[in-house]
């Protein structure tokens, strides 16, 4: 961090340091590393590495600094000091071969997150497991919860990710050692350092562009009704995830395994070609009978999941898993439907498989479906709680598929 308050010198060389700064540095003793009538620079003695060079990190200031280490071939580690938090550069011979980040945002886990290859939850549980002997990659593959390839490819995501997100600070301190770099913090990216400021500066200048119509990532993208026609595969993707307008752009990214910029400049194109607008709240309500019989299977639903989620953690995979084994028509009703959060359907999405059908044979063939999947639930429900426990939801169930019956006209 870059403290701007004024020091005075007293009468025979005492200095007296701000309690923020004195409690940084600890009572290690400091030697002076250089001096002149315009500065002074002190140094922990103990501290491995020499400081070959500090200062204020100005806007801007990051690529010439890059600059500078790629150019007389460098080796060692340049710490920034941010509001919140600090980062590490390593260099090898003027190249960046790893960094680090003390920002949560920007651990390796967050980045698994935001590729869609671990779940917040199961993150969470990890973490509490990681120690000096168990790192966190470790624990991942270890568990058969990721691949070593997804492993590093979303390590050296996340080392980019520190990186280009350095080009947007204008304010810190920093500092660089003179440090042999060990092999395993190394990490091979994909470009060189001179190419990572080009791509550092594109992409600060690309994301304001971007933001001028995305407005704000916890927006909703929604289709605009208008025919896309030249798409590319990503861009189709979210398209087909973005119809229901349930989703913020940050959790469509998410669930397409992007990260943050690559999913911003897919939306600012579909946006350009006006097949996408973002609106500040979610798609409204689904009116007319499919609403009221998705309203009133969500319903049950809800309930039968955090009920036997409470005794059986696997429950939510289990019918996530039935709902891609339907057997016809319901998979027809059900196609890329997936279980939310909170155990209910994406209704918006059920009702765009329905279209092109006869108003009265969408109430039935979604009345069906929903009840398939009740049917699937009961079973668990039978298997996972005592009979005490189960024969209300039971009941429930048989109460909700008669009110729908009922409201669709069947009485069978």
């Amino acid at each position: 961090m870059c403290y701007m308050e004024k020091l005075k010198i007293k009468k025979g060389g005492l200095l007296l340091l701000p309690e923020e700064i004195y409690r940084s540095l600890g009572d290690q003793p400091l030697s002076v590393i250089s001096a002149s009538s315009a500065h002074l620079l002190l140094g922990r003695s103990d501290q491995e590495g020499q400081v070959l060079i500090s200062g204020v990190l100005e806007d801007g200031a990051i690529a010439d600094l890059l600059s500078y280490f790629n150019m007389f071939r460098k080796t060692g580690i340049l710490t920034i000091e941010l509001e919140g938090g600090v980062k590490s550069l390593y260099f090898q011979q003027g190249e960046i071969v790893f960094a680090t980040s003390s920002f949560s945002s920007e651990d390796l886990g967050e980045a698994l997150f935001s590729l869609g290859k671990i779940e917040q939850d199961a993150l969470q549980e990890l973490r509490t497991l990681v120690n000096k002997n168990t790192s966190l990659g470790k624990l991942l593959v270890e568990r058969g919860i990721v691949g070593p390839r997804d492993l590093w490819l979303a390590a050296r995501s996340q080392v980019e990710h520190i990186i280009y997100t350095l080009f947007s600070a204008n304010s810190g301190g920093f500092y660089f050692q003179s440090l042999p770099i060990e092999q395993e913090q190394i990490l091979r990216l994909s470009m060189s350092t001179q190419n990572i400021i080009m791509e550092g500066f594109r992409r600060l200048d690309e994301k304001s562009l971007f933001m001028r119509k995305i407005i704000s990532l916890d927006y909703f993208p929604m289709e605009t009704g208008k025919e896309a026609v030249d798409l590319t595969q990503a861009e189709a993707r979210f398209m087909n995830i973005s119809r229901a307008g349930q989703q913020t752009a940050l959790d469509l990214f998410r669930k397409i395994g992007l990260r943050e910029f690559d999913g911003m400049r897919i939306l600012f194109n579909l946006l350009e070609k006006r097949l996408i607008r973002m609106e500040e709240a979610p798609a409204t309500e689904i009116e007319g009978a499919l609403g009221k019989i998705l309203a009133e299977y969500n319903s049950l639903f809800k309930v039968i999941f955090f009920r036997v989620l409470k005794v059986s953690p696997q429950f939510s995979e289990e019918v996530a898993q039935s709902l891609r084994i339907l057997p016809q028509p319901y998979s027809f009703v059900l196609r890329d439907v997936e279980l939310q959060k909170d155990g209910t359907l994406d209704g918006h999405r059920i009702v765009e498989n329905l279209v092109g059908l006869e108003e009265g044979d969408k109430e039935k063939l979604l009345a069906d479906s929903l009840c398939e999947v009740a049917f699937t639930e009961v079973m668990a429900l039978r298997r996972e709680l005592d009979a005490e426990h189960a024969r209300p939801l039971i009941s429930r169930v048989q109460e909700i598929t008669t009110k729908v019956r009922e409201m669709i006209g069947r009485d069978e």
